[in-house]
């Protein structure tokens, strides 16, 4: 799986936060699900382009 995330930006949103070492791979896993329906959507209206509507 690739790295989809910065785990230092995660860090510096959730600043005043402990993150547990699992919430990243969990957050990863999200993003690529997002990423995935997105690219679906975008696909089923015939478009090569994903736009900020897909999400």
């Amino acid at each position: 799986m690739a790295d989809l995330i910065v785990k230092a930006a995660v860090k510096e949103q959730l600043e005043g936060q402990n993150v547990a070492s699992d919430f990243y791979d969990a957050l990863d896993e999200e993003v690529a699900t997002v990423l995935e329906n997105a690219a679906q959507r975008a696909e089923e209206n015939d478009r090569k382009t994903v736009q900020a509507r897909d999400l």
